[in-house]
């Protein structure tokens, strides 16, 4: 690297060992970063760090994304940068940060796992023999009928189910209510666990799921209750309460394509929250014309005998 770069990094590097107080990985992260965009400089031609301009780095994070650098790495490279000119601007020594100008790159929105309708029919479909099952039951079946989140489930007191009307009020994000439908078997799975609940509440709790202890349940109780039900099930995936609220989701919009219904149901407050449901709805779409439609099958996997 040309010494006018090196000099000011050296610096900048040696700041952030002595005083800065980061650690030695962050420093040597640092290090690297500004290694590299001092190499991209040398190739521009440039010879000071303050010739750098905002056109100039998206390019260079341009080509770190080709690379196959990941967008969290590269967000991590932009605030390392942004930091750097900021001890530049106060030596005197940029008179711009280039860095401010340029939006970190979003990274690849990871679609929610969900269960399809038959794999979700035969994980609810195990019979609740004992008081314990019961309440396993009327959880699982709460969750993906209503799509509850797990804070709002735990949250729920008796007088927030209406078994008459098929409702129950629930307390949302931000202190926002909802009144949402729950489905014939999840009500008649609740039916049975108010049978349970009777015998172990404790005389002044006003939770709707209790433990045997009497008191309202907890949220590490819940996902520790849904996990070993699918280990001693054997349904073959992790059973946790969001599975059952992005399966349900996920399931609603394939019948429906209702979006705006379907975000009032989620409780969402912007519907850009919901629409990630689409891409699952259009990856079920995918998955489908792939396996049916003739020329969309791989020629290794031909049509059967007959077929046009």
């Amino acid at each position: 690297m040309n010494p006018k770069l090196a000099g000011p990094l050296d610096g900048f590097l040696s700041e952030l060992t002595q005083t800065g107080g980061r650690a030695a990985n962050t420093v040597a992260t640092y290090r690297q970063t500004l290694v590299s965009l001092g190499t991209f400089l040398d190739a521009q031609g440039l010879t000071d760090w303050n010739g750098l301009d905002a056109e100039q780095l998206r390019h260079w994070l341009a080509s770190r994304s080709r690379e196959g650098i990941q967008a969290r790495t590269l967000a991590r490279d932009l605030s390392a940068i942004r930091s750097f000119y900021r001890h530049l601007l106060r030596r005197k020594a940029a008179t711009h940060n280039p860095a401010t100008l340029v939006r970190p790159p979003k990274g690849a929105r990871r679609l929610p796992v969900t269960l399809d309708v038959d794999r979700m029919s035969e994980a609810l479909g195990h019979p609740a023999q004992t008081p314990d099952r019961v309440l396993d039951q009327a959880i699982l079946e709460l969750l993906y009928s209503s799509a509850l989140r797990l804070s709002e489930l735990v949250a729920l007191d008796e007088v927030d189910l209406d078994l008459d009307s098929g409702l129950v009020r629930v307390l949302g994000k931000g202190s926002r209510e909802r009144i949402v439908p729950v489905g014939s078997r999840a009500l008649d799975a609740l039916r049975a666990w108010r049978s349970v609940r009777s015998g172990w509440a404790a005389p002044d709790e006003s939770a709707l799921f209790v433990t045997q202890r009497g008191t309202r349940i907890a949220h590490r109780t819940v996902q520790a209750r849904l996990s070993r039900f699918g280990i001693r099930e054997g349904v073959g995936v992790h059973l946790h309460p969001h599975l059952f609220r992005h399966s349900c989701a996920s399931h609603l919009l394939e019948s429906s394509g209702d979006l705006r219904g379907l975000q009032e149901f989620l409780g969402h407050q912007h519907l850009a929250t919901t629409q990630i449901y689409t891409h699952l709805d259009f990856q079920h779409l995918a998955a489908v014309y792939d396996r049916a439609h003739p020329r969309a099958r791989r020629r290794n996997h031909p049509a059967p005998k007959g077929g046009r």
